[in-house]
């Protein structure tokens, strides 16, 4: 078995032959190559497909959650317009079930989140940048599994604000409410009781951004009563995870997080090494035009209209012209 030493020898090699498939939006897009190769790199076949079962279907899975399924089905629609079939076994059920599966080749794609993963073969990472998180999935992953070109799209922790305040005061990221909060008095935070606690809540905003805030517990995770309360000035600040479909409303505003206080988690591709060229190519198409705001719609679609994920996926796809329409 190759140590991770030899494994990175091989890849630098292949790089160079390979790297022009990830079609990158951002500088991530390299090490979102680099991973594939890490994971099984003994020889090109890895990132060329294995000659036997060149045939078989791609098995695209999905966790047993309704985002996770309409990103899988996203892949699963981009495959098939590039020529392969694909068996779908979606709500396969948490991490400890799937990931097995995916080492032993029992299914050959899966939607993760770059943070959300790391954490489970790192739990004392300290990496939280984007750029960060992704270079220490890659040195985590176990033989056999790589992770693709993450997209822009994110499914974490974030700090939301009122549209108005936002506007009102000049804000667009989380340093910005040191600003703010010398122009109106103490800001309040409001969010589950746990939040008081975490390295993210009011002693990480502290020590992080300089910013002092009260804290209010609002026991309904970033949901509707955290919304009102925000809105009717109770709280100015919430914890909504930065997918939440209640993120569509033009009065919520996301401050961003330059500093890395949240663990980035963006939404990738994490695959098995018997993958080609160009089932990987296809599912960097999905990626490089995800953002956060299509995430925010797919799910608003989901939870707000009962569309189905196959409708979903296929109106996403042909709205940014990786399918056709039929």
């Amino acid at each position: 078995m190759r140590n991770r030493h030899d494994q990175r020898d091989c890849a630098t090699d292949l790089i160079n032959e390979e790297i022009a498939m990830i079609h990158p939006l951002h500088a991530l897009a390299a090490l979102g190559a680099l991973a594939l190769v890490l994971s099984g790199c003994a020889t090109a076949a890895t990132l060329e497909g294995r000659a036997e079962g060149e045939d078989a279907p791609i098995i695209v899975g999905s966790q047993d959650y309704y985002s996770n399924e309409i990103l899988a089905e996203a892949y699963s629609q981009a495959l098939e317009n590039a020529g392969y079939e694909v068996d779908r076994q979606y709500r396969i059920g948490q991490r400890e079930v799937y990931l097995p599966e995916l080492e032993a080749g029992s299914i050959d794609v899966m939607p993760e989140y770059t943070g959300s993963l790391l954490q489970y073969f790192a739990p004392d990472t300290e990496a939280t940048l984007p750029e960060d998180v992704l270079a220490a999935l890659i040195e985590a992953l176990p033989q056999g599994l790589g992770v693709l070109t993450p997209a822009e799209a994110s499914d974490q922790d974030s700090y939301v604000v009122t549209a108005e305040f936002a506007k009102a005061h000049g804000l667009k990221s989380i340093s910005d409410l040191v600003a703010a909060a010398a122009k109106v008095g103490p800001l309040t935070l409001g969010g589950n009781s746990e939040l008081e606690t975490r390295p993210y809540g009011p002693k990480g905003l502290k020590e992080l951004y300089g910013v002092e805030v009260a804290f209010t517990p609002i026991e309904d995770s970033g949901g509707a009563l955290s919304v009102k309360a925000l809105k009717n000035n109770q709280v100015q600040l919430i914890d909504v995870y930065s997918a939440d479909p209640a993120l569509a409303d033009p009065e919520l505003q996301v401050l961003e997080d330059p500093k890395g206080m949240f663990l980035s988690s963006r939404v990738v591709p994490l695959v098995s090494e018997r993958l080609g060229s160009g089932a990987v190519n296809a599912l960097n198409a999905v990626s490089a035009a995800l953002d956060s705001a299509d995430l925010i719609e797919m799910n608003r679609r989901s939870t707000e209209e009962a569309a189905s994920p196959q409708t979903i996926a296929r109106e996403w796809l042909i709205s940014e012209g990786i399918i056709a329409e039929r």
